[in-house]
């Protein structure tokens, strides 16, 4: 059989099932976890069946770096060119983006950031990262009139506050975050978002 023969799924389980695995093990104990066996020995798979999605366990942490990185800088880079009427609503935009797991995984982010501690080449993928995250952000601020000192200086606290939210694990329930929102905004913007904004950015969590 070719490698175009080899089937996404059955008793040798799927990729997605593999890669769903190691997110899990990296999120709960650290990259350390993310090994063969023990993953094998979880989804009740034969351990060569692994072969057949992922080269070696290097490809799986490639993969598990690439996962990363869609389901963090991507939306992110993304929320800060989406519509908006107003400067206020497009930091409404990221700051949404922030709080939804499905477009910002800080859990993953947050293993991320304890693997490249120990990765130097992760460590190098999680800078450059931040340099993108940082420079979208400030791209965001110029575009709404904010000179470059005063667009990069903004764009740093937006960004270090959040990492900060992820690397202390902040216990905040969503309707305390939501109501420190205008003051953030105000913050990061230098005026308020008006009612209506705000009003909108609950209706997205469904309040």
């Amino acid at each position: 059989m070719t490698d175009g023969d080899k089937p996404e799924s059955g008793w040798r389980g799927s990729r997605e099932g593999w890669l769903d695995a190691a997110y899990a093990a990296l999120i709960r104990e650290g990259v350390e976890a993310v090994k063969i066996l023990p993953l094998a020995e979880q989804l009740k798979l034969s351990r060569t069946s692994f072969y057949w999605f992922f080269k070696d366990r290097a490809e799986l942490l490639a993969a598990l770096a690439d996962m990363w990185e869609a389901r963090t800088t991507t939306p992110l880079v993304t929320a800060t060119t989406d519509y908006a009427e107003t400067e206020t609503e497009a930091m409404l935009n990221v700051i949404a983006c922030f709080l939804r797991a499905d477009t910002f995984d800080a859990k993953l982010e947050f293993a991320m950031r304890g693997w490249g501690l120990k990765d130097p080449a992760i460590l190098a993928r999680i800078n450059d990262a931040d340099h993108r995250r940082l420079h979208a952000l400030t791209a965001m601020l110029e575009r709404w009139g904010h000179d470059a000192q005063d667009a990069d200086v903004r764009a740093r606290t937006i960004y270090l506050v959040q990492i900060g939210y992820i690397a202390t694990q902040a216990d905040e329930t969503l309707e305390t975050r939501l109501t420190r929102i205008p003051n953030y905004v105000e913050i990061y913007t230098g005026r308020p978002p008006e009612p209506r904004e705000i009003a909108r950015l609950r209706g997205r969590f469904g309040l």
